[in-house]
């Protein structure tokens, strides 16, 4: 993707909260008061995995029984980043998102998406609790949104370049030889979007504290050079910046990477066909993403929408989607009542229990805890992010 491109993307995506300081509920909207019959038809905009009906592997598949239960026939439109998915959003001709924290606040902020009334989703009651009220879908008590998935960003590594798991973020950070004892340039991947600067300010947190970072979306501007700085020293070693998950898997197949910030749901692929890697989080712990579908404000199949938020929180569903994605269910019965593929060991391995060490992705604001307009906000990650990866 060209720079021009990359930045037209990018920028539209920021364009709901570059004027913005501080996160606050738009004025007021009609809630569904009731749930009729489905108009036939759904538009969702989702993460790759998210939305499966078996064609990657037949196991998998939640959209044929909800289409045959309901009659509401399911579109999908995969996004590879979180700014992609809110130009989506704005460009509109959607009714769903499964939108991350550092996309859901802007959809909020820029009535891209409607509040949405829990109480006609019977299943709600299951939605765990570290989940329901949670400040990316959650502004002045209004929900805009039904949580869906969540799990942290790994370290996915090469068997054969790395006996043993790498202990350090550093491997893709730092120039250095990796143990098969050629250097690591070239050989490491990045991701392709504005939030990876929240990954360096947490490896800055603990290589470097004098800065004083306590939250790596709240930085102020010594605190954001430094990210910054870390980063451009990171492009002399990074061979390709990835946002397509499948173009990362034919990478790591194919093109010599060692190491690289990653999901699950690659890490699974990848090992399901045999490759030679694994996953893991480092000593400085890692950045992660809870996963909320959203309804547009102008959705024309608000029925079928509706019938949506309840079939995602049925168990069999979490559970599928928890294995097939490496992640972890918004339905904590998931995890135990053994209606899907789902088991406790599982949970366990998949991190149900670490949910209080990710720093969960976040659309950066100006106001943050160090003081009115002490932080750099996300308008300018987008800008400064471009220049990073374009070598400036």
């Amino acid at each position: 993707m060209s720079q021009p491109t990359r930045a037209r993307r990018f920028f539209r995506g920021a364009s709901a909260l570059a004027g913005l300081s501080l996160i606050a509920a738009p004025a007021a909207r009609a809630q569904m008061t009731e749930v009729g019959e489905g108009e036939g038809a759904l538009s969702i905009v989702a993460w790759a995995g998210y939305v499966e009906r078996g064609e990657t592997d037949p196991a998998f598949d939640w959209v044929t029984g909800f289409e045959a239960a309901t009659g509401c026939l399911v579109e999908v439109k995969t996004a590879n980043t979180s700014d992609e998915m809110v130009a989506l959003m704005n460009e509109g001709g959607f009714d769903l998102v499964t939108a991350s924290g550092d996309a859901s606040l802007r959809l909020i902020a820029g009535e891209r998406v409607q509040p949405v009334n829990v109480d006609l989703i019977p299943s709600w009651a299951k939605v765990d609790d570290r989940l329901k009220d949670a400040p990316w879908h959650t502004v002045d008590g209004v929900h805009y949104g039904v949580p869906y998935m969540w799990g942290p960003n790994v370290l996915m590594y090469s068997t054969e370049v790395f006996p043993e798991a790498p202990t350090s973020w550093n491997v893709v950070f730092e120039a250095m030889d990796l143990p098969d004892g050629q250097p690591n340039a070239g050989r490491v991947q990045a991701y392709d979007g504005p939030i990876h600067i929240a990954d360096a300010a947490q490896y800055l947190m603990a290589h470097k504290p004098e800065l004083g970072i306590a939250d790596p979306y709240e930085l102020n501007e010594e605190q954001y050079a430094a990210a910054l700085e870390l980063l451009r020293g990171q492009r002399k070693l990074v061979g390709r910046y990835w946002h397509d998950a499948f173009i990362q898997i034919d990478d790591f197949k194919n093109e010599g990477m060692a190491a690289s910030g990653s999901w699950p749901f690659m890490v699974n692929l990848l090992r399901a066909d045999g490759a030679p890697v694994a996953s893991t989080i480092p000593e400085e712990g890692a950045t992660g993403w809870a996963d909320t579908t959203m309804l547009h404000v102008d959705s024309e199949h608000p029925n079928c929408a509706y019938k949506f938020f309840e079939h995602q929180l049925a168990s069999n569903l979490q559970s599928d989607l928890a294995v097939w994605f490496g992640a972890n269910p918004s339905v904590p019965e998931a995890c135990t009542d053994g209606r899907g593929m789902l088991t406790p060991e599982v949970c366990h391995a998949n991190g149900f229990d670490d949910f209080d060490r990710i720093r969960f992705w976040r659309t950066p604001v100006a106001d943050c805890s160090q003081g009115e307009d002490a932080c750099v906000p996300y308008y300018r990650w987008v800008s400064d992010y471009i220049g990073v990866i374009g070598g400036r």
